[in-house]
């Protein structure tokens, strides 16, 4: 009975809820948002009618619960750009791995960006450290030991707490735009991958991808050596997916990567079968012409094109005037796009 007075008191009321649901239903279709909402509320219904387990009741509960406040939380910082960085949470504090990554993330804060990490000792307390509480984010999750959040982090609203893996590596992944990697166990290796199979895939918008190790380390050279050998070698990924990551023993060459990757490109976006790629600073005539011979393997059709917004793009007011670069795009591979976007920022 405590349950259910306790529940009571935090849900709406039936009146409340009809209401809610009456004004949905009174927006126009045309309402993107509405539109959207409706489709959830419909989801919603179809779940029960589908009989499921209470289990799978509580699954789809929780995963929704976790992300809507996940998403609260980063709502407000969305104009800020963000990097996701993992490591192990056993790193001793006299590791040199772990000074580096204090040291990492002073200098990526100063060059504008907010530092997000699980949240728990090791690699994440120290980035933390570096980044300081104003410009953190806790991404934790519920485990049994290791996982309680940093010192740094712990009662911050900034501090989101997630029971599932699946939830907690949207966020990083949704939130991020840049990526570093410090040496880690299983976890590491877990969300590294993840991040490299998006970003192969085009299921993740690109983005810089550094790993850094601290001088003398060989964390990486290892994973390297394997990754040519057992991958490349046995042509289980091709060439130009190594250009989608970056290995490095220097915080400033890290830094510099991140930097170089925004120095022209700005972000992407699909218009139908049109890739709609944001600059920063314009191209001229001949610099787009160039792109003909070197990258035509990434047209499906037609030629590379200077352009204004698409009519399709003046949803997003603050990138109307960006000069893009206009291509029709046979999204056949994601890392030979991320050779064109080093390529332009080198020009």
């Amino acid at each position: 009975m405590k349950t259910s007075t306790s529940r009571s008191r935090t849900l709406p009321s039936r009146d409340e809820l009809l209401s809610q649901i009456r004004t949905l239903l009174d927006r126009p279709d045309y309402d993107l948002q509405a539109a959207i909402m409706k489709e959830l509320l419909a989801g919603t219904l179809r779940l029960h009618d589908s009989h499921l387990d209470a289990l799978d009741l509580k699954i789809v509960n929780r995963a929704v619960k976790e992300l809507r406040h996940a998403f609260h939380v980063f709502h407000d910082y969305r104009d800020r750009r963000k990097i996701s960085i993992f490591g192990s949470a056993r790193t001793a504090t006299d590791d040199p791995n772990y000074e580096m990554a204090a040291r990492f993330s002073r200098r990526i804060v100063e060059e504008g960006f907010m530092v997000i990490t699980g949240g728990a000792d090791g690699i994440m307390r120290a980035c933390q450290e570096g980044a300081g509480r104003e410009n953190s984010f806790g991404v934790n999750i519920m485990l049994p030991f290791e996982q309680g959040p940093n010192r740094t982090i712990a009662d911050d609203p900034k501090l989101v707490t997630f029971k599932y893996f699946f939830t907690r590596k949207l966020i990083f992944q949704k939130e991020a735009n840049a990526i570093a990697l410090f040496p880690g166990g299983f976890g590491t290796h877990d969300e590294g991958f993840e991040i490299l199979t998006l970003a192969q895939t085009g299921k993740s918008d690109p983005q810089p991808i550094v790993c850094l190790q601290a001088p003398g380390c060989d964390y990486w050279d290892d994973w390297y050596a394997f990754v040519t050998k057992q991958l490349l070698a046995r042509k289980l990924i091709n060439q130009e997916d190594l250009s989608l990551f970056k290995i490095t023993t220097s915080v400033d060459e890290a830094i510099e990567e991140i930097h170089t990757f925004y120095r022209r490109f700005h972000s992407m976006r699909y218009v139908g079968r049109q890739l709609a790629m944001r600059l920063k600073t314009g191209l001229s005539l001949e610099q787009v012409a160039g792109l003909h011979q070197s990258f035509g393997d990434l047209l499906s059709e037609g030629t590379f094109e200077l352009r204004a917004a698409l009519p399709e793009e003046l949803d997003e007011p603050n990138l109307r005037n960006l000069p893009r670069l206009v291509f029709a795009s046979n999204r056949q591979s994601a890392s030979r796009l991320r050779q064109l976007i080093d390529h332009l920022n080198k020009l």
